[in-house]
């Protein structure tokens, strides 16, 4: 997806975009080539925003233009390597884990079933990696930004197959 002054376009198609904040909350409602998203967006610093849309986990930097121009011309790339840990985006119940401690996970794979306002929301990987620690259970009530799975760091994975 593009962004710019002179619109947004998905896969090289200029598509129609409103995104409306739901009354000092972090909903949002985004209208998207005739579409209507609701979305969970959680700022997480300066730049960096968590998205969550249909059950998957999104981040996403945001920057003004000046400032991704220093940065492409200073090196400086955005974030860390490897996944994030898995957060709660609201208050809720723990339904299910689907993961195991040691589970090689893909990118939108499935891992823990959240019940928030009476709906089930399953959340889902930002990325592949090994799963470090599950630091919920099932019946567990969490709050918002809780750390529920940690994932190995990739030095840890690597260093894991090394004896002998």
């Amino acid at each position: 997806m593009d962004l710019g002054p002179e619109g947004v376009r998905v896969d090289r198609k200029e598509v129609q975009v409103d995104l409306v904040e739901m009354d000092g909350t972090e909903v949002h409602t985004l209208l998207l080539g005739g579409k209507s998203h609701r979305i969970l967006a959680t700022k997480n610093g300066s730049e960096e925003w968590t998205l969550h849309l249909s059950g998957r986990q999104l981040r996403a930097q945001v920057v003004d233009e000046r400032t991704r121009a220093i940065k492409e011309m200073t090196g400086i790339k955005g974030g860390s390597g490897g996944p994030k840990s898995l957060r709660a985006p609201m208050p809720g119940l723990v339904i299910k884990v689907d993961v195991e401690e040691g589970d090689e996970v893909s990118p939108g794979q499935g891992l823990v079933i959240v019940e928030a306002m009476k709906m089930e929301n399953e959340l889902k990987s930002d990325g592949g990696g090994r799963i470090g620690r599950i630091l919920v259970a099932p019946g567990q009530i969490v709050e918002k930004d809780q750390v529920l799975v940690e994932f190995q760091a990739p030095e840890a994975d690597s260093e894991k197959g090394s004896d002998g």
